[in-house]
């Protein structure tokens, strides 16, 4: 990050290494693995939450070469489920943590006609983006009011929630509840210190859209993907302003207006050629 703190000369969201801890679901790969050692980078304790194992760890050891002192824990745990914030919430309890900033980045991506989605499927992707992150913030948020201390909260929405189109009815919804939900819950919270940021990135360089890694460097290179880290970069520079909701780039926020103006008539010809990757 460039931005710094001009009263104590460290980078913004710094703080004295290991002093603090923050918390990174969906922390195996992507976004999640650049939000870990951007914060790590900065000082900060991790506890790594992920659906499996293997890559936490692999994450871990990566951290751990990268900045040698800082503690971790990593936590393999199905989100997507009820009660998973609860649980989740209980072992950082049980260890003694005290969680300072909280990355819900988890996330479970749908492009698929609602009428050709499994209903297992549809649970799913509802409890992980809507369910479990409004209790993941309820209940590390009255911790940070109930030590009487500043923290922050990021919520991965997405761009999507402004392209409610054919195919993205789950996807775009859920993420647009995120959105409307990190926004009012901020304003809830801004007097007792917290700061809550929702992210709508674009089209990302991860493997959650299910492309290949040619595809993806073709569209970094085009200009349709951001990478996985400057998403993590400039989310946490807007996490650190205090700013409620951030898209990254600049020119995706011209589009916005675009994309709720599109008529049917361009929306039909469009879905019938994307029903051939839908799935």
């Amino acid at each position: 990050m460039n931005a710094r703190n001009h009263t104590t000369g460290r980078k913004c969201g710094a703080v004295q290494p290991g002093s603090a801890w923050a918390l990174v679901t969906g922390a195996g790969s992507g976004i999640g693995r650049c939000y870990a050692l951007r914060l790590a980078a900065l000082g900060y304790n991790l506890v790594l939450a992920g659906n499996r194992a293997e890559p936490l760890e692999t994450v871990r050891r990566e951290i751990e070469g990268a900045a040698p002192g800082i503690r971790i824990r990593t936590v393999a745990i199905d989100l997507a489920r009820i009660g998973a914030a609860g649980e989740l919430h209980d072992f950082t309890r049980r260890e003694g943590i005290d969680i300072d900033v909280l990355i819900n980045n988890a996330g479970i991506f749908s492009f698929c006609d609602l009428l050709n989605t499994p209903a297992e499927r549809i649970e799913r992707i509802i409890l992980l983006h809507d369910l479990t992150n409004t209790e993941m913030c309820r209940l590390y948020a009255a911790d940070m009011i109930r030590r009487g201390k500043d923290g922050h909260i990021l919520n991965m929405s997405s761009y999507s929630l402004w392209m409610p189109f054919p195919g993205l009815s789950l996807y775009s919804a859920s993420k647009a509840y995120l959105r409307a939900f990190s926004v009012a819950f901020a304003k809830e919270v801004r007097e007792a210190g917290i700061r809550v940021t929702a992210v709508c990135p674009a089209g990302v360089a991860t493997d959650l859209y299910g492309l290949t890694p040619r595809w993806q460097r073709i569209g970094m290179s085009v200009g349709a993907l951001i990478s996985a880290d400057a998403c993590a970069r400039r989310g946490l520079r807007g996490l650190w302003r205090g700013r409620r909701t951030i898209v990254p780039d600049w020119w995706n926020r011209l589009w916005i207006p675009l994309c709720k103006l599109l008529p049917m008539a361009l929306i039909a010809p469009l879905r019938r050629f994307t029903m051939q990757f839908q799935k």
